[in-house]
């Protein structure tokens, strides 16, 4: 498509009346027809952190430690809480990021410096031992820095294969992965046994907690059986979880922890050879949005233990009832034992991906996973009050397709 540059501008009113019109072919997220892209928790909290965000709107958090020191100063007291919430030793480090592949880059940039040094090797290139569901901001990260990512096939429960991976580390590996949850499936990796081989073998673990780490332990709180995952466990060396997934927090706006000072201090890009003198960030990016920062602050204080423990709660809730709507369709079931807020689907007898094409012509927006085939959803409350009316769609295109199964799916899994 060619567009010109506009010779004379338009008033304000014009530009947004046409910014609204753009919206009316987009996914009608707000009534839980998106399966991923979008977090809500309450109306409240949306209003709160969407009025903290455009309270800084114009400052760079770049600048904080000199002419931002209100943005600074918020950033450090939510990485504080934040280390407080994951049960982090004295010793640990955060920072915040904009988004789960910068943290997970971050990470695995930092554990390969680290590994540099121990090894005295500067040019040191070493390989990533993590199951197949890890995310797929491992592989970028790998690719930017020229390192290997070996997957391993994941057990029968959809978690990660402790033998597997043993079995795939070499004296190259320098880092092993484990989910809390993976995307794919939902489901905690044996987060405590993975730590164990990374003692045993002298290796750095990170647990990609992008999705679970601002919910599993507010779920656990509840009652719910969650596995521990955070800085608690010798031999977690470093985590990641996005504030503005189950922190319900505007984006962009995630965080990166390492458990000691040790680790950490690889972290930061440093560099003094230019003519404006020495330059530190601890981010990729170099200008980032400070209303990230400010809105993941009101909403932290805002909600504090006790408003996230009842949000969780209110979501496990739903989600428990959705589940057992699923498993109440003929010839649906539930991949593995979800320990959250995703949910996998497939079926044994019928065509999941030709049942997401039925679901799709009814407005609803397919997440699928391809191995093995499964319609695939990471549910918030935006979710909740469409929860009746998609199951019953669901149920009514599982009909559809049992009656013609001959007619293939051509749809295919996409992030």
């Amino acid at each position: 498509m060619k567009v010109r540059f506009p010779e004379r501008g338009r008033s304000p009113e014009a530009v947004i009346d046409d910014l609204r019109s753009f919206k009316s072919g987009d996914c009608d997220w707000q009534h839980g027809r998106a399966p991923l892209f979008v977090f809500k928790a309450t109306d409240q909290v949306y209003e709160l952190g969407r009025a903290a965000f455009f309270e800084y709107f114009s400052e760079n958090a770049l600048g904080g430690k000199r002419a931002f020191p209100s943005v600074k100063r918020m950033e450090d007291e939510v990485i504080a809480m934040a280390l407080d919430l994951f049960h982090a030793p004295a010793d640990a480090v955060g920072f915040m990021t904009t988004g789960g592949t910068e943290s997970i880059v971050q990470a695995v940039q930092t554990c390969r410096n680290w590994t540099r040094a121990r090894r005295k090797s500067p040019s040191f290139r070493g390989n990533i031992v993590a199951p197949h569901s890890v995310h797929p901001a491992f592989e970028k990260g790998a690719k930017l820095m020229d390192l290997e990512v070996r997957r391993v096939p994941v057990g029968k429960d959809f978690r990660a294969d402790i033998n597997a991976m043993s079995d795939a580390i070499d004296q190259d590996t320098m880092m092993l992965v484990g989910s809390a949850p993976c995307f794919p499936y939902g489901v905690i990796d044996p987060i405590e046994e993975l730590a164990a081989l990374a003692r045993k073998r002298d290796l750095w673990l990170h647990v990609d907690a992008c999705v679970g780490g601002y919910i599993a332990p507010f779920v656990r709180m509840t009652g719910r059986d969650v596995p521990h995952f955070d800085l608690r466990i010798e031999g977690v060396s470093s985590l990641s979880a996005d504030l503005h997934k189950f922190g319900f927090c505007p984006k962009p706006a995630s965080t990166v922890f390492y458990s000691s000072e040790d680790r950490a201090q690889h972290h930061n890009f440093d560099f003094d050879g230019w003519p404006n003198g020495r330059f530190v960030t601890g981010t990729i990016v170099g200008t980032r949005p400070s209303g990230g920062v400010a809105a993941a602050w009101a909403v932290f204080n805002h909600l504090g233990i006790e408003g996230y423990r009842k949000i969780a709660d209110d979501l496990m809730s739903f989600i428990e009832a959705y589940k057992a709507g699923v498993e109440a369709i003929d010839g649906l079931h539930i991949l593995g034992k979800p320990h959250l807020s995703i949910v996998a689907f497939g079926s044994e007898e019928l065509d999941v991906f030709r049942v997401a094409e039925v679901m799709s012509e009814k407005g609803w927006l397919p997440g699928l996973v391809q191995q093995p085939r499964a319609i695939h959803r990471m549910m918030s409350m935006i979710h909740a009050d469409s929860k009746d009316e998609y199951l019953a769609d669901l149920r009514a295109a599982v009909g559809v397709v049992r009656q013609a199964q001959s007619q293939s799916a051509t749809i295919k899994a996409s992030y």
